[in-house]
């Protein structure tokens, strides 16, 4: 155990060696600390990049119908793909990966309340878009476009908080109408400001058959957005993605392998394949880590076994006198543990107040078009991790020159200078 006689002949026996303890302990804290920064860092990396993912759900997949560049089956070359419900139908009934499901239709228009205006581009689609695209409404702000809006094709409309206010100053909008392009709609509700799209033109929402009635001569629609389920390797993704071409090729008569004539936007394989590189570049960024920490543990081990020859003289009377071996064991690993312990604390402090710091101050400067650097901060887990590891790294440092020391004859020991 640790008692206070231990405690006080360890403090003396480091207050004799000031110097030599002290850049042993930088030794370890500086190792430390390279290691909750790098770990960090990655972090900050992986979450900078995934962010930028978090416009629309992980697992969202967008299609888009182009053009055939290779004849098929009779039909020539340079033939236009049109989507329209049929498609909608067979992604519904016929692939069953796919959990929420919105045609889109784009439109541009300028909307304005009074003298106010603002010109804004309106993603017509249904309630799932929602849960595609991440779109959170703001409490107290109405809600997003369900399934009567797009039944009934009413004229709604919801609005981002740059819309309402230039549109509405400081009153609340909700209820309230405004003339899009000269037809009258009703704002049914506020997204919140982070949700969707991070730029200087977010969009409005209103129902999908409104947009196609008014905005897309009252067919079809631009193209599909879902969500895919049991998709979590980038294999089953790329298998998924021949289906669709398959399923969809058969539906409008090209060639699957035909890339130009249906465009997949596979969100999910994209942020699969972004996870497994930020993850090699972690296990990466540890080893450096882990190697500069074991830097500092190979200089407490070797500052032990000077310790242990310069106190020769002195553990020999000890043992001389009737102390036993594994007291001396002890107090030699205590005095390892100690060091490591503290220096190592002050490492991991100083880490994590650093990547706080830096964490705070991206959040405050992230742009509005995203960033690539974003939160870098470790778990807790991690800290923890790092702490039993000191204890333990402590531990194998003093335990050589502490079997060192307990070999060590009375007689021979009382004899060395």
């Amino acid at each position: 155990m640790l008692g206070i006689d231990s405690v006080r002949e360890i403090l003396a026996t480091i207050k004799e060696n000031k110097l030599r303890t002290v850049l042993t302990g930088f030794a370890v804290a500086w190792g430390i600390f390279m290691l909750i920064v790098l770990l960090a860092s990655g972090n900050g990396l992986r979450n900078g990049v995934m962010s930028n993912f978090s416009g629309r759900a992980t697992n969202s997949v967008r299609v888009f119908p182009g053009y055939m560049s290779m004849p098929h089956k009779g039909l020539p070359a340079g033939r236009n793909i049109r989507f329209d419900f049929r498609d909608y139908y067979l992604a519904r009934d016929k692939i069953p990966e796919i959990e929420f499901l919105s045609a889109r239709i784009n439109a541009s228009l300028t909307v304005t309340n009074g003298e106010e205006y603002v010109a804004l581009s309106a993603y017509g689609g249904t309630a799932d878009l929602a849960f595609i695209l991440n779109i959170k409404m703001k409490e107290g702000m109405g809600r997003f476009i369900n399934t009567m809006d797009d039944k009934m094709r009413r004229k709604v409309m919801v609005i981002h908080p740059d819309h309402q206010k230039i549109l509405f100053k400081d009153e609340n909008p909700v209820g309230k109408y405004v003339i899009a392009n000269g037809i009258a709609y009703q704002v049914i509700g506020v997204y919140g400001a982070s949700s969707h799209f991070n730029n200087n033109n977010p969009p409005a929402y209103i129902p999908l058959t409104t947009a196609q009635m008014l905005y897309n001569h009252g067919y079809g629609f631009s193209n599909l957005e879902f969500t895919v389920n049991g998709l979590n390797t980038v294999e089953a993704n790329e298998a998924f993605s021949m289906r669709l071409r398959e399923k969809f090729g058969a539906l409008h008569g090209f060639n699957p392998e035909d890339r130009s004539a249906l465009w997949i936007n596979n969100n999910a394989q994209d942020s699969i394949q972004a996870n497994n590189i930020f993850s090699v570049i972690n296990i990466f960024l540890l080893i450096i880590g882990l190697a500069s920490m074991m830097a500092g543990i190979v200089g407490v081990g070797n500052i032990m076994v000077i310790t242990v020859k310069e106190r020769t003289r002195e553990i020999g009377i000890r043992k001389a006198i009737g102390a036993s071996p594994a007291s001396i064991l002890r107090l030699i690993i205590l005095e390892s543990i100690f060091v490591t312990t503290c220096a190592g604390y002050v490492g991991i402090v100083l880490g994590v107040g650093l990547t706080e710091l830096v964490g705070m101050a991206m959040s405050q400067n992230t742009g509005a078009n995203g960033t690539v650097f974003l939160d870098p901060t470790v778990n807790m887990s991690t800290v923890i991790g790092a702490t039993a590891l000191l204890i333990v790294c402590g531990v194998v440092a003093g335990l050589i020159p502490a079997v060192k020391a307990v070999k060590v004859k009375p007689v021979e020991a009382m004899r060395a200078e």
